[in-house]
């Protein structure tokens, strides 16, 4: 048995924290403080950890975009590790926050420091599918329709407020979700590579709205939650604009290209080489299979959760510098992984009880591999 596998014996079961998002990856040499993923090492015995070289470009490269992001948003480490973790899986990320809290500044800024295009789409109720992938034009010089590419055809699509347009707008992008592809007039084109959809929602206010359907949620690889900042982040960012910090201008706050799609592309190769026990695998079914009998959820997480969970578990174990997955860094994105995958039973919602509880009462009882 390969040394990797001998390690995953001496897995200790530790209990999970409320939040999946709060123990970031130091970046090296950089000197910050930084918060973010949870549980991701420390339990096994300094022997048997297979780390990566600490001077792994692959690695560094992405653990430096953090410090650049960190240029121009303050207090969202957790939510930066979560859409480096989504463009290493080549999978999207659905942002929940109140407004003002940086989503379009963070994908923004991302994009600069990965020097990755970005597109922004607001959606609102009038939103045609066409305004999304795009559409055939009449070209009076040639008297002929020639496709116009819609604002899909790009590395990051930010789609602003997404449960603002109707469903038949929203659909239009599960084409471009799942097969990385924009069919129009019985043509397909491919999107470019990387390709994400970043989409937000308001969590407070739900007039006017439609609500994303299970279908199309499932589709999404995390779902990751942008709190308010703390006190101290809060006076930072304030310190900030009082210093003449314009979040239209980034070049002028510092933020850099780093890394772009030839590091990412490596990054990637990388991390589909992390290793996975059997233990590990078993592990990851248990909890997901747990989800479909527990009292509270009417909708449980379907086998596409199962394989989400296993990639993003592979994808932080490479960024905490391990070449194995442990049951830590299952715990770690459980709760991003999974919360938007279940559905609350109508009188659990009465009862007040959290999707997140559940997830965390679940991680707290499946028995964790020794």
């Amino acid at each position: 048995m390969s040394s990797h596998t001998d390690s995953n014996s001496h897995y200790a079961d530790t209990t999970p924290q409320p939040e999946a998002l709060q123990q970031e990856v130091p970046p090296q040499g950089t000197g910050q403080h930084s918060s973010g993923l949870e549980g991701a090492t420390g339990n096994e015995p300094a022997e048997n950890v297979q780390r990566y070289p600490l001077e792994d470009p692959a690695r560094q490269s992405l653990l430096n975009v953090r410090t650049e992001v960190g240029k121009a948003v303050v207090g969202q480490d957790s939510t930066v590790t979560g859409m480096l973790i989504a463009l290493l899986c080549g999978g999207h990320v659905l942002l929940e926050g109140v407004p003002g809290v940086a989503k379009t500044l963070l994908v923004r800024a991302l994009s600069t420091a990965l020097s990755l295009d970005t597109k922004r789409v607001q959606f609102t109720p009038d939103l045609m599918p066409g305004d999304v992938t795009g559409s055939l034009v009449y070209d009076s010089h040639t008297s002929e329709f020639t496709f116009r590419e819609g604002p899909v055809f790009t590395n990051i699509m930010l789609a602003d407020e997404i449960n603002r347009t109707p469903p038949k707008t929203q659909a239009s992008l599960l084409e471009a979700m799942e097969e990385r592809q924009v069919s129009v007039d019985g043509v397909s084109r491919p999107l470019p590579s990387p390709f994400i959809v970043a989409a937000t929602q308001n969590p407070v206010e739900y007039e006017g709205t439609y609500p994303l359907p299970e279908a199309q949620l499932d589709r999404f690889l995390l779902k990751l939650t942008m709190p308010l900042p703390g006190r101290a982040e809060e006076i930072e960012v304030i310190r900030r604009h009082a210093s003449g910090f314009d979040p239209r201008n980034l070049s002028a706050a510092g933020v850099r290209p780093v890394a772009g799609a030839v590091e990412l592309s490596n990054a990637q190769a990388a991390v589909a080489q992390v290793a996975v026990a059997p233990e590990i695998l078993a592990y990851i079914v248990d909890v997901v299979r747990a989800t479909r009998s527990a009292p509270s959820f009417q909708l449980g997480v379907s086998p596409r959760g199962a394989t989400a969970l296993l990639k993003t578990s592979k994808a932080w174990a490479w960024l905490s510098g391990r070449s194995f997955v442990t049951p830590d860094d299952v715990k770690a994105l459980s709760l991003p992984c999974l919360r938007h995958r279940v559905g609350l039973r109508p009188e659990a919602q009465m009862d007040g009880i959290v999707v997140d509880d559940v997830l965390g009462s679940i991680l707290a009882s499946v028995p964790v591999p020794r």
